[in-house]
């Protein structure tokens, strides 16, 4: 029995304030990776292939991070080393990706861009699910859809700061939006130093304001703990030993991940290519015309509109399910996002687009916080960090598959015309939809309320 006493407000978000960093930086990735690596030559095929370096690094980075932060007990904390060391080199990423024409001397600038999004995504890694199990080991069970709530809304705010930074150099601080054949435009270059001061900035003050429970306390309270113990299986064996005993609630959810983020793959490499060609009609291939950087700078602007969505909407999520359950409202809400990514492929305006993406938003708000608030209640609390991090994996997955197929798909069947992977996007958010219906979920308080 977890007694975990009850957090204020104030104590929850100082907490998740991290995130805000993380997500700013994670935002200036998303809206801006394949820009950059457009700018150095990719072709349209190569851009899912590059983003690769993401799920790939996820996948392999995030069960290691969380098995070990799990028995990771120092002066500084269980979870926070893992914070500050990832933001570190995430923010050296930061800086050196849109700098990486200057950095190649043999090999082409577009490889150095590929291999510092490997790094910067690697180091958001070893960052990110840490603090989704400091949630769990910090809060009693009836705090914690808040608590991944705050996440979430945090994580919005950053979002919208990290997508509408280059739009703001450019258009408000009359930074050149431009790009010479072969490089960056400078006012994504100077976002992208923004971004790393801001991830600093925000993980320190997590760090500093937030105290972890010690093991004493944590059997004080009554929760099991994982301790470091030479006599037992340790790294990859028992990673893999973990894995096959995954809880069933935890199985069930992987199929809905799977489709949730198959379709956000697709929606962050394609939808600049895409909103390019079908909105504003550039012609593919064709990445430094004035008119493809107009359009890339709209797309920061609706990306952040669908992360500003998420951060209010987050707000509504405990409400939401207090009233009709957990997996009701995730169900909802990715249906509503699914229609939002379909509409874009019958809209030529683009101010009709942020109505797009408010649909995307209240999707968004809930695949951040309603699968982690499912999922904690059906882990061990001795092995928050280590399942924390495998289910990364029915994240990772999709993304890879997706980035594997995706380009050869949108190039050889829709003749690189890229809206396309935005339907298929939407088509995989009403699977994810209906596959909700089939995860167990004993602790949500609306299906015993039901049952009884």
């Amino acid at each position: 029995m977890r007694n975990l006493p009850a957090l204020s407000n104030r104590q929850i978000w100082n907490m998740s304030i991290g995130f805000l960093g993380i997500q700013f930086g994670f935002a200036l990735q998303n809206a801006n990776a394949s820009r950059i690596l457009q700018n150095f030559g990719a072709d349209i095929e190569q851009l899912s292939w590059f983003w690769l370096a993401a799920p790939l690094t996820g996948m392999l980075i995030q069960p290691i991070v969380g098995h070990y932060s799990d028995r990771t007990w120092t002066r500084l904390g269980r979870r926070r080393p893992y914070f500050l060391f990832g933001a570190i080199f995430a923010a050296l990423a930061l800086i050196f990706m849109p700098n990486s024409g200057s950095l190649a001397v043999i090999i082409p600038p577009m490889f150095i861009g590929a291999g510092m999004l490997m790094i910067m995504d690697a180091s958001f890694n070893i960052s990110m699910e840490p603090f989704r199990a400091l949630v769990a080991d910090k809060l009693p069970d009836h705090q914690q859809t808040k608590g991944f709530s705050v996440q979430t809304t945090l994580i919005g705010i950053g979002a919208v700061l990290g997508s509408l930074i280059t739009y703001i150099m450019a258009e408000w601080l009359g930074v050149s939006k431009v790009a010479e054949d072969g490089g960056v435009p400078q006012n994504v270059i100077l976002s992208f130093y923004v971004g790393a001061t801001v991830l600093i900035a925000a993980i320190l003050w997590t760090v500093f304001t937030t105290k972890e429970y010690s093991p004493a306390e944590l059997k004080e309270y009554g929760v099991d703990v994982e301790q470091k113990d030479e006599n037992r299986k340790t790294g990859l064996l028992q990673i893999f030993k973990d894995f096959g005993a995954m809880p069933k609630t935890m199985k069930q959810l992987g199929v809905v991940q799977f489709f949730s983020w198959l379709a956000l793959y697709g929606m962050w490499v394609f939808t600049t290519p895409a909103i390019a060609q079908h909105v504003y009609g550039v012609e593919a291939g064709d990445s430094s015309s004035p008119l493809y950087n107009e359009a890339a700078n709209w797309v920061g602007i609706l990306f952040g509109v669908y992360n500003g969505v998420a951060a209010i909407f987050a707000f509504a999520l405990p409400v939401i399910a207090k009233k009709v359950g957990r997996k009701n409202t995730h169900a909802i809400s990715l249906t509503i996002g699914a229609l939002g990514m379909l509409s874009i492929a019958v809209i030529k305006d683009p101010m009709l687009l942020l109505l797009s993406m408010v649909g995307i938003g209240v999707a968004w708000a809930s695949i951040l916080s309603m699968p982690y608030a499912i999922l904690a209640g059906s882990l061990p609390a001795s092995k928050y960090g280590i399942y924390m991090g495998l289910f990364n994996f029915f994240i990772t997955l999709p993304q890879v598959v997706n980035g594997i197929f995706g380009g050869p798909v949108v190039k050889r069947l829709f003749d690189s015309q890229a809206i396309y992977a935005l339907v298929i996007a939407g088509v995989s958010l009403l699977l994810a939809a209906a596959s909700v219906r089939f995860v167990e979920d004993k602790f949500d308080k609306y299906n015993t309320d039901k049952q009884r």
